[in-house]
């Protein structure tokens, strides 16, 4: 008696899925940058003010213009 969806291109599909694991493990990961996040007056909660390398984040908080400033490793989408 036949197992039905267990056999044919059931099967050949996971193999392969399998074979592609066994290759390639571990998936590839999008390159990483350095950001600055902090809090403006418009937004008083923690965000996105920009690319460490773009944005000035010293000038920044002197200029009074952002506060709470840290950077923070984030995967660069672009």
């Amino acid at each position: 008696m036949g197992k039905g969806y267990a056999e044919g291109p059931a099967v050949e599909a996971a193999e392969e899925a399998r074979e592609r694991m066994l290759l390639d493990p571990e998936p590839p990961t999008l390159p990483r940058r350095r950001a600055v996040l902090g809090s403006t007056a418009d937004r008083p909660e923690p965000h996105v003010l920009g690319w460490e390398d773009e944005v000035d984040a010293d000038a920044l908080f002197a200029a009074g213009v952002a506060w709470g400033l840290r950077i923070v490793l984030l995967d660069d989408p672009s």
